[in-house]
């Protein structure tokens, strides 16, 4: 099955969510929680996840992951990385109790798919501070796809990872995820990169992201995926294929924010102020371009 119909279908079974210019909205992904041992990539990372949700919770916003949020190809089970980041889960947990969390599965947790995974990994989890189970994400739906549909109108941003547009990382998963876990994982750690993956492996992240490109030309559609880790924010006038980045940069974890009828590309990083202290700061990548203009960029395409 081609790149175009496979997304196609993703797109017409996905579930609609509507938003105004007073929603708030931030698309993550990629993070990539591991149980906390030295191959966890998002550890490094995991203070300025928990600082950029915060912010978020706080201030209003609905997040979005959008898919490889924990890492199940090199870890069979997703209690030790609840269990060692059970912070980060307790947060997600604030925003999934006010209807403020939506998740995407990936293809490092394509398991997801299973709604009997999210039924008993995902209800509730052990809190070391109260000493007792706390409920989770009871009842939570992880998806492949999600519509977000602009002030009821036809114009929609379609949010999915991406790795559709990779055949060794959709189709043929069972086979990457094997090799990822007993071969690519070990020789990793002597410094071997691994060829299968899309985020080290620039000739096929291009290929990839051009499959992507071509998706949104062809249809005339705006889209946000993860997948490759690198950010992309394309000018007006140009394709719609949008990227979040990820959560595992060894320097700043990135996010796309939806506000005021604007979207904006972001950094979250540690930061130092003229005193030499450190902090975590957020830093405007691409500053924020209202929605409208990139949905009248497509009427233009249409005609």
């Amino acid at each position: 099955m081609s790149t175009s119909k496979r997304l196609s279908r993703v797109l017409a079974a996905s579930k609609v969510l509507n938003f105004d210019d007073d929603s708030r909205i931030v698309i993550m992904s990629d993070c990539h929680r591991g149980n906390g041992s030295w191959g966890d990539n998002f550890l490094g990372n995991q203070n300025l996840f928990f600082a950029a949700l915060y912010h978020y919770l706080d201030n209003g916003y609905t997040y979005i992951e959008i898919g490889d949020g924990d890492e199940l190809w090199e870890n069979r089970s997703i209690d030790d990385i609840i269990a060692a980041h059970s912070d980060a889960f307790w947060l997600m947990s604030l925003f999934y109790k006010e209807h403020r969390l939506f998740m995407l599965f990936g293809n490092h947790d394509i398991v997801k798919k299973d709604a009997k995974f999210a039924k008993t990994k995902c209800r509730s989890f052990y809190c070391d501070s109260v000493n007792s189970e706390l409920a989770l994400f009871p009842g939570i739906e992880i998806m492949e796809g999600l519509v977000l549909r602009y002030r009821n109108t036809n114009n929609t941003i379609f949010l999915t990872h991406g790795h559709q547009a990779d055949p060794m990382n959709d189709r043929y998963w069972k086979i990457t995820r094997f090799l990822v876990r007993y071969l690519w994982r070990p020789l990793e750690l002597l410094g071997v990169k691994d060829p299968t993956s899309t985020s080290k492996n620039y000739k096929l992240k291009s290929k990839t992201e051009k499959k992507l490109v071509d998706f949104t030309l062809e249809n005339n559609q705006m889209m946000i995926c993860g997948h490759t880790h690198r950010p992309v924010f394309p000018k007006l006038g140009e394709h719609l294929y949008f990227n979040d980045g990820s959560c595992v940069h060894p320097r700043c974890i990135t996010a796309i924010e939806i506000k005021n009828g604007t979207i904006a590309l972001v950094k979250w990083a540690v930061m130092t102020r003229q005193d030499r202290t450190l902090y975590v700061g957020r830093e405007t990548l691409v500053k924020p371009v209202r929605l409208t203009e990139y949905f009248e960029s497509l009427k233009k395409t249409k005609k």
